[in-house]
């Protein structure tokens, strides 16, 4: 009997032991990126794998176990399996296979016994040989893995310089000079003291002052000069060992990489021959944010990155709410031009309903975050995880959250848990380390197949998308991620693109997959901001009232001689899209409002933007009087969150001015605003005001202003001004 026991007990002790083995698979990368060759083995066994090509791994393991992950050069890492099966991991350089060659990277003379990463040398006599005019170019066929490129044709230009293995289709892939322990920028000419032209960067370098030129490839280079390594270092070392580069009077503002669709700005069109004006709300606000940023850090904003209807819509304003079937209110005001005294203003105002959190349906949300090596600077991944924190604590028990990463390649971090385990949605946060290409492409897909297998029907399935847009690995131009975006749309779930960092950003890229996957784009720079879209607005930004919102308005040709819409350029849609319900257009969140301006050159008024044309042969256009006290009819359609039919309204405009000193402060505000972005943009519209005007005007329509963002901007524009 005692035998039958203890075999039933081995036997029960094995099975329990099967039943418990899992395969565990992941990720292995460092902060430049996947690591390929990892030795994963289970502790205390020969049982183990390595990682491929793409840093992947997989093994068949039992919970309780622990997982070596070691590498020549870097820190052996320990993970114990637990109950997920993804296990990605991040490694560091071993700070004892890095001492003597950390130093070097200051210009000291050590023996480098222990490199752990790929280092080829040039001596200064072989540079003599080629007597090239820039030094770059003397790296070309000398270095194996090294592509030299002129940048011009001017003699000293600098050259650009890439490193095998650093390709990218950013462009963002030069490496790092360090001249004698020093990093330096290879930019192009800046002047001396005497306004003379000189070759700024490593192009003034004499090749007769060199000693040694030492090219650093590989995983590890980062780990000698941080994250500006990421694409390698040209380590340049003088005879002397104290170069100084030339002092630059007017060196150029700090070149980014950052992308912006291209803007023209709308014209007036005549009311008489273009009686429609057609276009798609926006709820986006992520150019106010952005251009806070870059004026704060004391940048230049490029024009292209000013869009004035995301600027007007960044502030909150005094909007009725809905009171009928419809899920937004609709009001206007019709006062004069506070930049051009003989024009008038129109503003329509949209409110979205309200709708209270616990109204709000089961939410499906899948996290889609951006780990790669660009997004490794404080700004960004960091940020981005206390930020998202906001969100996960005004989670639900009713709401489930997924985690997808993407860098070299796109992982399930953290499966579909609920909002009531909100410390195993931080831990997983917590964890997340930058390093690697951007795989943005592939994350989408990986992302956006997460939320249809875990959908809720009647709920709120939505990607949310973090990340500074530098896609580089698979689907990564514009119009590639629009064609992708446009499919994965059709799947019922909707997109929120949250961006991140400076440098790098791509603006044209979000706000792309933002327009065409039925969602919003904002910019996150600061806490402050982070607090504003996932904290006080958490509902306007995850759930959606109304999708494909448009506007038309028809001007009255008796009243009306001429009109533009100010902002909007990225918006507009053909007239006969207003009634085309398969057309796309924007979507309308929970207590979102939208305003839109037109600047009106009424009848009888000469105005120099007046445009003459020529007479009709064939048509003639006669305006009716029917309507005679009707100034426009704003007709709006829309459709609900899960319909494919839109419904529309018809809202009239009586001609009713009122004096600019009686308009409400919304009225003043959204026009110092609007004026703001065109003394920004330099637009010929706005030229006969100045940033006092704005200053006037935002004061004057500050109001009460509890949140203070109404005295911010006031403050921006004086730092501006």
């Amino acid at each position: 009997m005692s035998k039958f026991l203890f075999s039933a007990l081995v036997l029960f002790v094995m099975t329990q032991m099967h039943s418990q083995q899992k395969t565990i698979s992941g990720i292995v990368s460092d902060s430049s990126g996947p690591l390929p060759g990892v030795s994963v083995i289970i502790k205390g066994t020969t049982t183990g794998t390595e990682t491929d090509f793409d840093g992947a791994y997989s093994i068949k393991t039992n919970l309780g176990d622990v997982l070596q992950f070691s590498f020549i050069g870097m820190e052996t890492v320990e993970s114990t399996v637990g109950t997920s099966s993804i296990k990605n991991i991040t490694m560091i350089a071993s700070s004892e296979a890095l001492s003597e060659v950390i130093v070097s990277g200051y210009g000291r003379k050590v023996r480098r016994r222990s490199s752990t990463y790929a280092v080829q040398s040039l001596e200064g006599h072989d540079l003599i040989t080629t007597r090239e005019a820039n030094t770059s170019n003397s790296l070309s066929g000398r270095i194996a893995g090294v592509q030299v490129t002129a940048s011009s044709g001017s003699v000293g230009a600098s050259s650009r310089v890439i490193l095998r293995g650093a390709s990218s289709v950013t462009g963002n892939n030069q490496p790092l000079y360090v001249v004698d322990g020093v990093p330096i920028d290879n930019a192009n000419y800046g002047k001396d003291g005497s306004g003379s032209n000189i070759p700024n960067g490593v192009s003034n370098l004499n090749s007769d002052d060199i000693k040694s030129i030492n090219v650093l490839k590989g995983p590890s280079a980062a780990a000698l000069y941080g994250i500006r390594a990421s694409n390698g270092v040209i380590e340049i070392i003088t005879k002397n060992g104290n170069y100084k580069a030339p002092k630059i009077e007017n060196k150029k503002e700090e070149i980014t990489n950052e992308a912006y669709e291209e803007i023209l700005e709308n014209d007036f069109e005549l009311s008489q021959l273009s009686p429609l004006s057609t276009f798609s709300i926006d709820v986006d606000k992520a150019s106010y944010s952005n251009i806070r940023r870059m004026i704060n850090n004391g940048q230049r904003v490029p024009a292209d990155a000013v869009k004035i209807e995301e600027m007007i819509n960044y502030f909150d304003y005094k909007y009725t709410q809905p009171t009928d079937e419809h899920p937004f209110s609709i009001q206007t005001e019709y006062s004069s031009c506070a930049w051009n005294k003989d024009h008038k203003l129109v503003k329509i105002g949209l409110q979205g309903k309200e709708v209270p959190m616990d109204e709000i349906p089961p939410s499906n949300l899948v996290f889609l975050l951006d780990v790669s090596g660009s997004m490794d600077s404080t700004n960004k991944l960091p940020l981005l995880k206390t930020a998202f924190k906001l969100l996960v604590n005004q989670l639900r028990e009713q709401d489930k959250v997924s985690i997808v990463v993407y860098a070299g390649a796109a992982g399930l971090v953290l499966e579909p848990t609920s909002g009531t385990n909100k410390q195993k949605i931080l831990e997983s946060l917590n964890n997340l380390q930058a390093g690697g290409s951007t795989a943005g492409g592939e994350g989408i897909e990986l992302a956006y197949k997460i939320a249809q297998e875990n959908f809720i029907d009647g709920g709120n399935n939505r990607v949310i998308l973090a990340t500074d847009g530098d896609f580089n690995v698979g689907a990564s131009s514009d119009k590639s991620m629009e064609e992708l975006i446009k499919e994965k749309r059709k799947s019922g779930v909707f997109l929120t693109a949250l961006g991140f960092g400076m440098g790098n950003y791509k603006d044209s890229k979000l706000e792309t997959l933002a327009d065409k996957g039925n969602g919003n784009h904002a910019y996150i720079d600061t806490m402050q901001e982070a607090q504003k879209v996932l904290g006080k607005e958490f509902g306007g930004t995850l759930f959606t009232i109304a999708k494909d919102v448009k506007i038309q308005v028809e001007f009255n040709p008796t009243k009306v001689a001429a009109y533009r819409l100010i902002g909007y350029e990225n918006r507009l849609l053909a007239d006969e899209d207003f009634i085309d319900d398969t057309k796309d257009a924007g979507e309308l969140g929970s207590g979102h409002s939208v305003t839109a301006l037109y600047e009106i050159i009424p009848i009888g008024v000469k105005s120099k933007f007046l445009k003459e044309v020529d007479g009709l042969k064939y048509t003639k256009t006669t305006p009716t009087n029917s309507f005679s006290d009707e100034l426009l009819t704003v007709k709006f359609r829309y459709k609900k969150p899960d319909g494919n039919t839109s419904k529309e309204i018809v809202y009239p405009l009586i001609e009713e001015e009122i004096a600019f000193s009686k308009t409400s402060d919304d009225f003043k505000f959204a026009s110092a605003v609007s004026l703001f972005g065109m003394k920004i943009r330099k637009s010929k519209f706005s030229k006969e005001s100045n940033f006092d005007d704005v200053i006037s005007l935002a004061e004057n329509g500050r109001g009460t202003d509890d949140e203070g963002y109404r005295a911010e901007f006031i403050r921006m524009v004086k730092t501006y001004k």
